[in-house]
């Protein structure tokens, strides 16, 4: 789907662990107070950036509540800090406060506002594979990706006030 998608790539994303399912050894590192290796994510950072500088978005919005979890502070941190580095924009959708408009919409990646992929994970935050949808979804994933921006903030916005 990464290689086909002529204008936005959006990804939603409600889970609070991921720990299983990506750098798990980044992950560690993280826990154990270590800094951010030289060409941490590089192989993502090529991709988003090539998407980018030829003109295609990539965004996400983060469903989530405080406190983080250990595993939100490194993907905040590491990921979100080091990926908008290659044009990728970041949302947060903080319902620690409210009710959540997406409570069971689960994560999924959106190409081109038509074509929806959803993404499985298992309860402690390994990935379980991904399912493309018919088109025919892609108005309902689409309206849950206007949802979610018009709830979210962006995320230097509300990293600033929240961090740490």
């Amino acid at each position: 789907m990464f290689d086909g998608f002529r204008q936005e790539a959006f990804r939603l994303e409600t889970l609070d662990d991921y720990s299983r399912s990506g750098n798990v050894d980044a992950y560690r590192r993280f826990l154990d107070g270590e800094p951010i290796p030289d060409g941490y994510n590089a192989d993502w950072l090529d991709e988003v950036g090539t998407w980018t500088r030829s003109g295609r978005r990539v965004y996400r919005v983060h469903v989530l509540g405080r406190p983080l979890t250990p595993y939100l502070r490194f993907e905040l941190s590491w990921g979100y800090v080091t990926n908008a580095t290659a044009g990728e924009e970041f949302f947060i959708l903080d319902v620690t406060d409210g009710i959540n408009p997406l409570e069971n919409s689960g994560d999924f990646w959106l190409f081109d506002s038509t074509t929806a992929v959803s993404m499985n994970y298992t309860d402690d935050g390994g990935f379980a594979g991904a399912e493309v949808l018919p088109d025919d979804v892609g108005p309902e994933y689409a309206e849950r990706r206007d949802v979610a921006l018009a709830r979210a903030v962006p995320f230097a916005d509300w990293w600033t006030k929240h961090a740490g």
